[in-house]
């Protein structure tokens, strides 16, 4: 009678997990990010772009101003390189549950940005605005600029924004009433004062923009929510009945000024305005307008909790 055999079932051990660097891991997560706000439109920007240069007229300089600016997009993406030599202010804005530790994560900031430049992703164009000294690195005093806001949640986001010289250059403040344009403390004065910023750039700062725009607030802090509009979606609706009412009419009348792409002249003079309100002292009325160029640099990411990147915003 043959023995009866029995196999003993082999249990595996499973091998240890690979313990992760979270802070190699946030640098690469950062790195990342910095690359595709560099060199990839978002795709609410793109989507506007692509129904404007459909507007234009055909065989105009336009036409072929949008056509450049849609083919500099896509080159910029296959090759994976800056859509501007210009790489601009480098503004984070980090958005973080209870208890997150604001510093050393600054400090691997610090360091994704210097490896960013190194790779090519931002250009060497911070420098000492006393001795005019660049370090090379995009490091500085106050460069890059990082904003930290507390949220509830667990989940950490981190959005960035890549900010040219020439679109802020064409930014401007203006203070209520301005008697010169006949502009008075109301939506109708802030109104006049913002085209009046659309038309004074004359297609300058890369055009088409887009603007962020804050009603009231205190000079610097107007000027920060101002620009803060600008992490918001092109396509999306203002919550304020006025100001969507007030955003939609500007963008339709500066597009009649036929400034176009680049001051070329054309239909596209503008692809958004995007508006807010703060609090003032009765004595101040300002107005502030942040304007960005075209090549609309904004992307943000959602870190899990290896803080590797788990979801894109834009």
């Amino acid at each position: 009678m043959a023995k009866k055999t029995t196999t003993k079932k082999v249990i595996k051990k499973a091998k240890p997990k690979k313990k992760v660097d979270l802070k190699q891991q946030t640098i690469d997560s950062i790195v990342e990010l910095i690359r595709v706000t560099s060199t990839v439109v978002p795709d609410d920007v793109f989507k506007t772009i692509a129904a404007a240069a459909k507007n234009e007229q055909k065989n105009t300089t336009a036409d072929y101003a949008m056509g450049i600016i849609k083919e500099n997009i896509d080159l910029a993406k296959y090759k994976s390189q800056p859509l501007c030599q210009d790489t601009g202010t480098v503004i984070f804005y980090i958005y973080h549950p209870a208890g997150f530790h604001q510093t050393p994560f600054k400090e691997l900031i610090k360091k994704a940005v210097t490896l960013a430049t190194k790779k090519g992703y931002l250009r060497q164009n911070s420098v000492n605005s006393l001795t005019g000294e660049n370090a090379g690195t995009n490091l500085g005093e106050g460069h890059p600029s990082i904003h930290f806001y507390e949220q509830k949640g667990s989940e950490v986001e981190v959005k960035l924004m890549l900010k040219g010289g020439g679109c802020e250059n064409v930014s401007a403040q203006y203070s209520l009433p301005d008697t010169t344009l006949g502009a008075g403390r109301d939506l109708e004065g802030v109104r006049k004062v913002v085209i009046d910023a659309v038309y004074k750039a004359q297609g300058k700062g890369c055009g088409p923009g887009a603007l962020g725009v804050c009603v009231g607030g205190d000079r610097a802090d107007s000027a920060y929510f101002a620009k803060k509009q600008l992490l918001r979606k092109l396509d999306d609706k203002n919550s304020n009945k006025d100001l969507d009412k007030l955003e939609k009419e500007i963008v339709e009348t500066c597009n009649k000024l036929g400034i176009g792409p680049m001051g070329f002249g054309g239909k596209t003079t503008l692809l958004s305005c995007k508006m807010t309100h703060a609090n003032r002292v009765p004595a101040s009325f300002f107005v502030s307008i942040s304007y960005m160029c075209w090549a609309f640099r904004r992307q943000g990411i959602v870190l899990n909790k290896n803080f590797a990147i788990k979801k894109w915003l834009y």
